[in-house]
């Protein structure tokens, strides 16, 4: 059977787009004309937002334009950045809780089988909370989280980047192990993982860089990734912040050792995604990434 290859949606309305943002019919067309098997949406305005799409018959129209265009929907990346659920006060705690089921309703009714977190704060952490008090809070909450997805048919997985608090690698697999629920994974993005593991990006001191890099770090993530995204690195950051999702062969990875040790950490399943994400040419290259990856299925994801 071969990999499925699908796309994120937010590459073509964050970062540069933000002003301009490519319609999401727009995408649609276009990945349908390149052949891309499905598609994950940004839980964001103007694409795929709740408030976008309030009904259930509203949410049929988007799945319908969807199938319209033979892609499946993938993932959902929804929008949480209100309610940081590391919070010292209660009532923000709650709301992130509330408004993570609303984005699994919007999941149920669009049919997405997978929802993606991150911590939502920057690092080394949320001003006036401590380390403890973090940790504590968002292990109980994700467990929750993971709870109501799992009731709901929906897979949760966490995309951790240096952009974001809890960003060493050991911090990564502690916290997967924290949340201890069986409907809760890691979001492994390629670039994310080299600077989170051979560049040590926005890790306070002291910086965990690993040997191995981003192989050691897969490698410690046997058995918990439950999605990837694919992308190159040039061992930067876009604005300071997160990783240059850099496209493929512009950057430094080497994907014949990526996605080999990616299988051999467990990964089964049949969705490759790639991430454009602040690329300020997307849109032009999307078509050559796809290539790219296709190479990539067609060595390693063929069976």
């Amino acid at each position: 059977m071969r990999k499925k290859l699908a796309i994120g949606s937010w590459a073509y309305m964050f970062g540069p787009y933000e002003q301009n943002p490519v319609p999401l019919d727009e995408v649609l067309r276009k990945l349908n004309e390149l052949g891309f098997d499905g598609i994950e949406l940004a839980g964001f305005t103007p694409h795929a937002s709740p408030e976008d799409y309030p009904t259930k018959a509203d949410r049929g129209v988007l799945k319908q334009k969807l199938a319209d265009r033979n892609l499946a929907p993938v993932g959902y990346a929804c929008n949480l950045y209100d309610t940081p659920p590391a919070s010292n006060d209660e009532a923000v705690r709650k709301q992130y809780l509330e408004d993570f089921k609303k984005n699994v309703e919007f999941c149920v009714d669009v049919g997405i089988p997978t929802i993606r977190v991150d911590t939502a704060s920057p690092p080394p952490l949320l001003e006036g909370v401590t380390y403890e008090d973090a940790w504590s809070r968002l292990k109980t909450m994700w467990h929750e989280c993971a709870e109501h997805a799992a009731q709901n048919g929906v897979l949760m997985v966490w995309e951790f980047e240096p952009g974001f608090m809890f960003n060493k690698p050991s911090e990564v697999v502690k916290l997967y192990e924290d949340v201890d629920h069986p409907n809760f994974k890691i979001l492994l993005d390629s670039c994310h993982a080299h600077m989170c593991a051979a560049i040590g990006a926005r890790q306070p001191e002291p910086k965990e860089i690993l040997p191995g890099g981003e192989i050691e770090f897969i490698g410690m993530l046997q058995g918990k990734i439950g999605h990837i995204h694919l992308i190159d690195s040039d061992n930067t950051l876009h604005d300071d912040d997160t990783s240059t999702h850099a496209p493929f062969g512009s950057g430094v990875l080497d994907f014949d050792q990526i996605m080999p040790a990616i299988l051999n950490a467990g990964y089964d399943s049949e969705w490759w995604s790639i991430d454009l994400c602040f690329w300020p040419e997307a849109w032009e290259v999307t078509a050559q990434s796809k290539e790219f990856v296709d190479q990539l299925i067609d060595k390693y994801g063929t069976s």
